[in-house]
């Protein structure tokens, strides 16, 4: 019975180590972007921190090894179940370098784990069982729940609870191995009342958090973004706030804004009338990305149009933006026109596999910050647009801010005409973002600015489409290599251009 039972908590805590490992790379990911960079890093000092922690059990004495197990079980469920609680509260509310308290934090917790096994090892050395018996049965149930987690987290556990109350499950598993533990050994325990005692203790505070964690989450969005946060989801691709404060609604993607209400306006203008006015002939219009359908709300005012195709990667957020009334009502119910077909797939992928050409292409993703969306901006992925993008049409693309982040925006006009367009660059100023770009491609090269804006508009008018097109001194064009996938130069630029603004 006690061996079984040591063998189903090396499941159990194996789970958990792993657990707050993904915690603390995905939660450093959605607060600080670079997803690859974060997960490098926080993987790196967790596993570091487990050697560190394996070396260190050492120093635990032979007939203290059960009372230090349980100790470690409960401190690991204390500290690793509060850790993401506490990073997201801090990162919010808190003047510390996040930084500096998310790898302490994660160092931590990677120590006392790295404790785990070697004392399970040692408790079964204890029962008499034979080295290669022993070695063999704890290792393959390690990795067996290490298996378990990395496949239940990203379907189940991140987007149906969140990292908040998976942070506060996991660490109630591990003070639940402390106390059973504590009932299987009890006899062979120095202070099992007091263990049972801090045990409870810590499951209380534990199950009080995961019991609450919608409203800590909520506390801590709203030191976040400083707004009321009217809706917030955690999807399999990404965490969606919706704030408000007074009429101005914004969208907060990993937080980061995407938009505010009062001057979305501007940016969505700008993206489309520009080259959908130059081609009112187009009938078929294709969006990647753009979601929200404020884009797509734009291009139905041009009466010409019988056909929007809209690829957006999460059905999280076209369910939102399709649903929510104030949502709705902001995008003029875009999303279920009987004009518009809403396709929920990867941009990529969905260009590889359709076939359909289009007269006009709106490229909407959201800025590059990770080598995931770094590669939607590469030569190979505009070549697949190009592939469905009719003779004589044009497409247009989203391409971060010409004054702020400079080098990104010239990288992607250089990567387009790498793919064999023809480019406009073009920018304007939305009080939100500051001065921010576009570029206008085409395999056609006689682009000219309409003189007329056939449409409603509340920004554009024929002299502002003309000035959008004029760059001053202090924007000049600079020479960028292009974008090519197996390097992503892109997602570097990007991250160092507005690291120096934000500095």
């Amino acid at each position: 019975m006690r061996d079984r039972a040591l063998i189903l908590s090396v499941l159990i805590v194996a789970s958990c180590g792993l657990g707050y490992e993904l915690i603390g790379s995905a939660l450093a990911s959605y607060l600080l972007g670079d997803s690859v960079l974060q997960f490098s890093t926080v993987i790196g000092c967790y596993l570091f921190a487990m050697g560190v922690g394996s070396w260190l059990s050492r120093y635990v004495r032979d007939d203290d090894v059960l009372d230090r197990f349980v100790d470690v079980e409960l401190l690991v469920g204390l500290l690793g179940g509060l850790s993401a609680a506490v990073l997201f509260l801090a990162f919010a509310w808190v003047a510390v370098p996040f930084r500096t308290s998310l790898y302490v934090t994660i160092f931590v917790i990677g120590m006392m784990v790295g404790m785990e096994i070697p004392l399970v090892m040692r408790i079964f050395n204890h029962q008499r069982t034979e080295f290669r018996e022993l070695v063999s049965r704890v290792l393959a149930f390690d990795y067996l729940g290490a298996l378990a987690v990395s496949l239940v987290f990203p379907l189940l556990l991140a987007p149906r609870l969140g990292l908040l109350r998976t942070g506060f499950l996991f660490g109630i598993l591990n003070a639940g191995v402390a106390l059973w533990m504590i009932h299987l050994f009890r006899a062979d325990l120095r202070r099992p009342r007091e263990q049972t005692l801090r045990a409870v203790l810590v499951l209380g505070l534990l199950g009080a958090g995961f019991a609450f964690s919608g409203q800590l989450t909520h506390w801590a969005e709203k030191g976040l973004y400083g707004d009321d946060v009217i809706h917030a989801e955690t999807t399999p691709y990404q965490r969606l706030a919706v704030t408000q404060w007074h009429d101005d609604l914004r969208l907060h993607i990993n937080g980061n804004l995407q938009f505010s209400s009062r001057d979305e306006h501007r940016y969505h203008e700008s993206l489309v009338h520009p080259g959908l006015g130059a081609v009112p002939w187009a009938r078929n219009v294709l969006v990647l990305g753009g979601g929200d359908g404020l884009a797509v709300r734009e291009i139905l005012k041009h009466p010409n149009v019988e056909h929007v195709t809209l690829v957006d990667l999460d059905p999280a957020m076209t369910h939102l933006f399709s649903t929510s009334q104030p949502l709705v009502a902001l995008n003029k119910g875009s999303l279920t026109d009987p004009r518009v077909r809403v396709i929920n797939a990867d941009a990529g992928r969905w260009l590889e596999e359709n076939a359909e050409v289009f007269d006009f292409i709106v490229v909407d993703f959201p800025d590059p910050t990770n080598f995931g969306l770094g590669r939607l901006y590469s030569v190979p992925v505009y070549r697949l647009m190009a592939r469905h993008l009719a003779e004589q049409g044009y497409m247009v693309v989203q391409s971060t801010s010409p004054y702020f982040a400079p080098r990104s925006f010239w990288s992607i006009d250089a990567t387009l005409k790498e793919a064999g367009f023809h480019t406009w660059p073009y920018h304007c100023y939305v009080p939100s973002f500051g001065d921010w770009g576009f570029i206008l491609a085409g395999k056609r090269g006689d682009y000219e600015v309409p003189g007329t804006v056939p449409v409603p508009t509340r920004y554009l008018d024929p002299s502002t489409m003309a000035e959008l097109f004029h760059f001053p001194a202090d924007m000049p064009v600079l020479s960028m290599p292009p974008n090519r996938l197996n390097e992503q130069s892109l997602v570097r630029y990007f991250d160092e251009d507005w690291r120096k603004v934000i500095r």
